[in-house]
């Protein structure tokens, strides 16, 4: 049965008003779903201490239940009841990047439902910086269990828009506060053991992990497709995600060679009638032609793809694109974070020239 979906328009959302936020904070107090703009993408947010609201982020996104939620909090000293410990390097990483986009992985306290983290024992948080995310959690006075506010699989949602696409009819409310900053979801970062580990790059990047707790691994998962029969211990780590409805391939290689493999790649398609994009920077943008032709950024500024990223993919989806070449990242600082996006997306085809 489809829910009559409100959409309310934050006016000023770096000044963001208690009166704006109330009915939304009583929504997810009450056990219903309300969507809203963090720094990194748009979350779909409910009480993560509730398993029957948080079943219901499963069903409105059609997301597996194994795949784990993260609770969101609004101060340091929300944490505590969530989690059984705090180890050294979990508070040295809270002190350094909180508020921000770094999600934790801390052993979970009783009061934690397993049905918020798929089933582990140990419980993802964030405490969001954006100025509508971090009061409207304050308001509900619940921590948030909030992952991507899109359709499973889909590209994260980096405005309002994108999630009155997916989410119209399946949620009870969405707030409106603008175009993201980031552009990707949090970092990932597993403090539960005695080593951190990373589980999904961000905008916090592995070097300045490093350069804030010394050792950091990363998990396999980050390098290549999931091991038959993993276990998530973090969204975005086990199945499809972030892909555009057309076949997406990345190129990788020198840029000359690259270029010149999606120009022969782009005629091919042409000429068999396909409706054929393509994914390329500023730097390279003059060097094609034929096809639908998107810019995500600056190769100098790193930032700036990420920021468009999803975006683009989601537009070529509303242009109808069949198959997607896109031109390949640096795999160092936010690089890492977008080529692990664009890889999922692409389902791991790459073509080396």
């Amino acid at each position: 049965m489809s829910i009559q979906t409100k959409y309310i328009q934050i006016a000023t959302p770096a000044a963001v008003q208690d009166q704006e936020l109330l009915e939304a904070a009583q929504i997810i107090r009450d056990g219903g779903l309300v969507a809203f703009p963090t720094e990194t993408v748009y979350g779909l947010g409910a009480n993560a201490l509730d398993e029957k609201a948080a079943k219901k982020i499963y069903e409105a996104k059609g997301r597996p239940s194994d795949n784990p939620l993260i609770a969101h909090i609004s101060c340091y000293e929300e944490l505590e009841p969530l989690v059984t410990k705090i180890p050294q390097a979990g508070g040295k990483l809270a002190r350094r990047y909180w508020p921000g986009p770094l999600t934790m992985v801390f052993p979970k306290s009783p009061a934690v439902p397993y049905g918020t983290t798929g089933g582990l024992d140990t419980v993802a948080v964030r405490m969001p910086s954006d100025p509508v995310a971090s009061r409207l959690i304050a308001l509900a006075g619940v921590p948030v269990a909030a992952p991507s506010a899109n359709l499973s699989g889909r590209p994260s949602p980096t405005t309002a828009r994108h999630v009155w696409q997916d989410m119209n009819g399946r949620i009870n409310m969405i707030l409106d506060g603008g175009p993201v900053g980031i552009g990707l979801e949090s970092t990932i970062v597993d403090v539960s053991g005695p080593v951190p580990v990373l589980l999904r790059p961000g905008a916090i990047t592995l070097e300045m992990l490093r350069d804030t707790v010394g050792k950091v691994d990363v998990d396999p998962a980050i390098q290549g497709p999931p091991a038959e029969g993993l276990r998530p211990k973090a969204p975005g780590m086990k199945y499809r995600h972030y892909a555009p409805r057309g076949e997406l391939t990345l190129v990788e290689g020198e840029s000359r060679a690259v270029v010149s493999a999606i120009r022969r790649l782009v005629e091919e398609g042409l000429a068999e009638g396909r409706k054929v994009a393509v994914i390329c920077t500023e730097e390279t943008r003059d060097q094609y032609s034929g096809g639908i032709l998107r810019c995500v950024g600056t190769r100098t500024r790193q930032e700036t793809i990420a920021h468009n990223l999803f975006a683009v993919l989601r537009e070529l989806d509303d242009l109808g694109a069949e198959i997607i070449y896109s031109e390949s990242f640096s795999q160092d600082h936010l690089g890492r974070a977008v080529m692990n996006r664009l890889m999922k997306a692409a389902g791991y085809r790459v073509i080396q020239v």
